[in-house]
């Protein structure tokens, strides 16, 4: 369990350490896993509620075509269905024709090999019938401009190899991050994929990101059961992403948030929405179950507290946009300090 690491002593002890490894896991893997899988199993009622990475994934592409760089080879981590990739092919948006034109080939690398596959038919149709191939590797290509991956993306590995590093020109991720228990350690694998000065753009939920719904099921279990259980998974702050953008090594970083709220008649709309998109409860301590009578009394303080006045209830989806760029010998950098040949003091006088 321990061994020596230094023999030197001090106040009369001598320096142990640990030689058990450490991860914290938060979140059920397996369960999320499973819980996409049936998600996209109704494609139907899955694609109603894809408002929500839609209107992501439309945000990530007016950010993108700022980005005046060829991409020829691009990862799209967690990237569900592919709706990055259908707005880019469809092109319905002068921005989307930007990227499109930007991108070379997208890699999508998904967990869920249902909702990967989700909408294969709408690839092909997009591919003007192009036949859609399938490898012994299970990577499924349904249009010339896409390879569909089975993989995780905790490591970014594909059939439990690890990615090479220096493979990607970008590395996209919408929706999907806030799901991962090593952040820090995802983050340090994005910049080992990429090449350098390549390019990492990412969007996750965090923050205060379903206030209202925590806030009531907190009460209405309190009141019920007296006490808690983690009923809304815990999400990283906007506070926190630029320093572990630096940690992992990324450069002429960007980090913003934006809030999106979307109206539902009752909780149990906002319950059946979250569940149908596959973003249910994974924390490795939640409950078995959400008891009926609790429900019933967290969508009336739900209501009471947050109630639209036309009985609605809003729901707060907070995400969090990061940009980073590997380092690279051709990027520009600061001067070093004291290198300046003009006094400020001169400009100013003049």
């Amino acid at each position: 369990m321990f061994r020596q690491a230094s023999r030197s002593t001090f106040l009369g002890r001598v320096r142990l350490q640990s030689t058990r490894a450490y991860s914290l896991e938060v979140f059920c893997k397996n369960s999320k896993r499973l819980q996409r899988n049936r998600a996209s199993e109704n494609a139907v009622e899955s694609r109603q509620t894809d408002y929500l990475r839609q209107e992501i994934t439309d945000r990530m592409v007016e950010r993108l075509a700022f980005i005046s760089r060829q991409f020829p080879e691009v990862l799209d981590l967690g990237s569900g269905p592919g709706l990055l990739e259908q707005t880019l092919l469809k092109g319905e948006s002068e921005d989307a024709k930007i990227v499109r034109s930007r991108f070379g080939h997208v890699t999508m690398l998904d967990s869920s090999d249902k909702t990967l596959a989700r909408d294969l038919e709408e690839f092909k149709q997009l591919g003007e019938g192009a036949a859609v191939t399938k490898s012994s590797s299970n990577e499924i290509t349904p249009h010339p401009f896409v390879t569909m991956v089975p993989g995780n993306e905790e490591d970014i590995s594909i059939n439990g190899s690890l990615v090479m590093d220096n493979t990607y020109d970008a590395v996209v991720s919408t929706m999907s991050m806030h799901w991962v228990n090593d952040l820090p350690g995802l983050l340090h694998r994005i910049n080992g994929v990429l090449k350098p000065d390549g390019m990492f753009m990412g969007s996750m939920l965090g923050g205060d990101t379903l206030f209202e719904l925590r806030t009531s099921l907190q009460l209405a279990e309190m009141e019920r059961r007296g006490g808690v259980s983690p009923r809304v998974s815990p999400l990283a702050d906007v506070k926190d992403m630029g320093g572990l953008l630096q940690k992992a090594k990324f450069n002429l970083l960007t980090v913003d948030v934006d809030d999106v709220i979307v109206s539902y008649p009752d909780i149990w709309a906002l319950m059946d929405d979250l569940k149908a998109m596959g973003e249910g409860n994974a924390v490795l301590t939640r409950a078995s179950s959400l008891p009926r009578d609790v429900l019933i009394a967290a969508d009336a303080i739900y209501k009471s507290l947050h109630g639209e006045e036309d009985g609605s209830i809003p729901a707060t989806f907070r995400f969090v946009y990061m940009i980073g760029w590997k380092d690279s010998p051709d990027q520009p950098k600061p001067k070093e300090r004291g290198s300046a040949t003009v006094s400020l003091k001169d400009v100013l006088k003049e």
